[in-house]
């Protein structure tokens, strides 16, 4: 991972940060700070406050010629750790990757034979070279309540290629979120990268909670829309506020964030996360969810002890990655932001290597999840690691 600078054109990952208040203006300096010529690709994640018509105005200014991807964010993951209002530019190199993409547009109504077909025949127009390492990337409109379908149909046409995303956001406004595609934001929308890299990788996906003895039953619900009305019989955010403790007054993001609730799937569990509170007692959540889903109130570990223990990897030499693609579920910052953790768990991010932003919901082993950080460990490739 090389610092902002031009760069030299064998390192792993190029990096770039600006923290300028006009999009123009910070894409040029993220600009400056890369050699767009010597990439194969760059993924921008971009923070809330820029204004999406300058960023792709500096983009035709400034990286003409580059193909840039990426997504409006709900926070980023800097060489600095947590930051709210940078534009962070990851490059990544011709030498060690090569990539494809596909945007899928509309996303909404989802045909799941249209893009599991596209998905089939991007991979397979992309031909192979040998002895590099495959996987799949993809990012999604974070509100257009299509992630599950997505990764399932994803997962359908690229067979046994690993996939890793998160969803794309904007703060905590949750109004509309795009992908940044052709030099262009996309709202109901999804981008899906094919790469190759002579890099060894590892997939990450973990969250920090345990299932408690309080099960609930959803008997009330608008699957569609990811809406709960009634669980175990109750309005549904009376009889969470009740397992939870609190009062359905006191429900807040702070308090979905500290008390999912968990849907096992054979041995595991996964994260559905609540988003909001209707005024007629509803729920709203950010994953997939259905009438007579059992549901189990989630307990949480230590939130940065656990980031700590999960991201300390090592590959078969016992070399720590070079960096972390992360997907962090901006949950989980809410959580850490709440509790005061953030200069801890920033600590451990920039010792991991970690680089990324924070999603509305992540993709990984064909599920889509809240709370839970997804990523993809890139370590030095085995001929270099020789000598």
């Amino acid at each position: 991972m090389n610092a902002p600078s031009g760069g030299e054109p064998d390192t792993l990952v190029g990096v770039a940060v600006s923290h300028a208040l006009d999009g123009a203006t910070a894409v040029a300096e993220v600009a400056a700070a890369l050699s767009p010529r010597d990439a194969c690709f760059i993924l921008l994640f971009v923070p809330e406050a820029l204004d999406l018509a300058e960023i792709e105005a500096g983009l035709a200014a400034h990286l003409p010629g580059s193909p840039v991807f990426g997504c409006t964010t709900a926070g980023q993951i800097t060489p600095e750790g947590y930051e709210n209002d940078a534009l962070l530019a990851l490059s990544f190199p011709r030498s060690h990757f090569r990539c494809a993409s596909q945007l899928i547009a509309p996303l909404k109504p989802l045909s799941i034979q249209r893009i599991t077909t596209e998905a089939r025949a991007l991979a397979a127009r992309f031909q192979h070279t040998a002895h590099w390492n495959r996987l799949a990337l993809t990012i999604s409109d974070g509100l257009s309540k299509q992630e599950d379908m997505l990764v399932a149909a994803l997962e359908a046409g690229l067979d046994d290629m690993p996939i890793f995303g998160g969803s794309a956001a904007n703060g905590l406004n949750f109004k509309q979120t795009s992908v940044l595609h052709g030099g262009k934001f996309h709202t109901n929308a999804a981008l899906l990268l094919v790469l190759e890299t002579d890099l060894e990788f590892s997939g990450i996906g973990f969250d920090h909670f345990l299932p408690t003895g309080h099960q609930m039953v959803v008997t009330g619900a608008e699957p569609e829309e990811r809406v709960v009305y009634e669980i175990n019989g109750a309005p549904a955010a009376d009889e969470y506020a009740r397992l939870v403790g609190v009062s359905r007054e006191a429900l807040s993001p702070e308090v979905f964030a500290e008390n999912p609730v968990l849907v096992r799937n054979s041995a595991l569990y996964h994260v559905r996360a609540i988003q909001e509170v209707h005024a007629g007692g509803a729920l709203s959540f950010l994953s997939a969810i259905d009438e007579g889903l059992l549901l189990t109130l989630g307990k949480g570990q230590e939130i940065v002890k656990t980031m700590a223990q999960e991201l300390d990897l090592r590959d078969g030499r016992g070399r720590a990655p070079e960096f972390i693609l992360g997907f962090d579920c901006v949950l989980r910052r809410i959580e850490i932001d709440h509790k005061q953790l953030t200069r801890q768990a920033s600590e451990v991010l920039r010792e991991r290597r970690v680089l990324g932003f924070n999603t509305y919901g992540e993709q990984h082993c064909g599920v889509h999840v809240n709370q839970t950080f997804v990523g993809v460990a890139f370590f030095e490739p085995k001929a270099r690691a020789l000598h």
